[in-house]
């Protein structure tokens, strides 16, 4: 069976690609998607004031939220999936969780901002495009 990476941030354009895995006629149903959402890391003047079991649930809560309406697309579409909350920096993040789970595939919602503003940003899709270890599939 393979892993597919499905990197959400809880868009209307995650929720794109997570209705492209349930309907696209490209994609047999020999997969198993393993939904993604990266918080970033707190600074350490909020480590400083704020114990760990409390960050640690803030960035549960806020993944569990981010990747709710993924989750419900894939359930209703019955495609079998397990959720995997990261904490860091969301491209380095994900490369680094496909490299480690075998990807055979990033899927992520693009919003496409336009050349100068991801120029400017360096987007999150388009470092993952430069450094994953596997296709990359931009919805």
């Amino acid at each position: 069976m393979n892993t597919i990476i499905l990197a959400t941030d809880g868009s209307s354009y995650s929720d794109a690609a997570a209705r492209y895995l349930v309907g696209s006629p490209l994609l047999n149903r020999d997969f198993i998607v393993h939904v993604v959402h990266c918080e970033p890391d707190v600074t350490g003047d909020v480590q400083a004031f704020i114990g760990k079991a409390d960050i640690d649930a803030w960035h549960h809560e806020e993944s569990g939220r981010a990747m709710k309406s993924a989750v419900d697309i894939l359930t209703e579409g019955k495609v079998p999936f397990e959720c995997h909350e990261l904490t860091g920096h969301a491209a380095e993040k994900i490369v680094e969780y496909a490299a480690k789970a075998g990807a055979a595939a990033i899927v992520m919602g693009s919003h496409h901002r336009g050349q100068l503003l991801d120029a400017v940003l360096r987007s999150v899709c388009g470092r993952i495009i430069a450094n994953a270890p596997c296709p990359v599939l931009l919805i």
